[in-house]
């Protein structure tokens, strides 16, 4: 797994150059708007500093058609603390990351798991519409004495 962005408050989780989720720290800041995903993904993420005053012009979204194949999610901790364990497509366990308050997570490919390490809220932002169980497949997580815990991602 590597990490492909330079700042250290957003990261690329990767596996075999697949883009498995990107991680946006409570305590980011930059100037203007700045999206973080390819053109191509289906859900897209990105995000905003305006002055006070700054306006967006109104405007109305149009029908596009689109072909969503996976489901992409963004988690936002809204409270609390979360591990979030990485898998391959496979259900290979690869690593874990420590989601804080204010963090946010964009998971693209692989598999996750989640772990609230204390009491948590989180909001989720995903496509529809929902195919309920049709939409994933379970599997057993990783378990607690295996975890490989990193702050950042430095394994190929």
């Amino acid at each position: 797994m590597t990490s492909s962005l330079p700042h250290p408050m957003i990261e690329h989780i990767k596996h075999k150059e697949q883009m498995l989720a990107l991680i946006l720290r409570n305590n980011y800041h930059s100037d203007g708007i700045e999206f973080f995903t390819p053109n191509k993904f289906t859900q897209q993420l990105g995000y905003m500093n305006r002055p006070k005053d700054y306006e967006i012009q109104p405007h109305v979204h149009n029908p596009v058609i689109r072909e969503v194949s996976y489901t992409k999610e963004v988690l936002i901790i809204k409270k609390g603390c979360v591990r979030v364990d990485f898998y391959n497509d496979k259900q290979n366990y690869l690593e874990s990351r420590i989601l804080r308050t204010g963090d946010i997570v964009l998971l693209a490919f692989g598999g996750h798991g989640f772990k609230m390490l204390e009491e948590s809220e989180i909001v989720e932002v995903k496509q529809g519409p929902y195919a309920g169980e049709a939409d994933k497949t379970r599997f057993a997580p990783i378990s607690d004495d295996k975890v490989i815990l990193k702050e950042t991602s430095d394994v190929s």
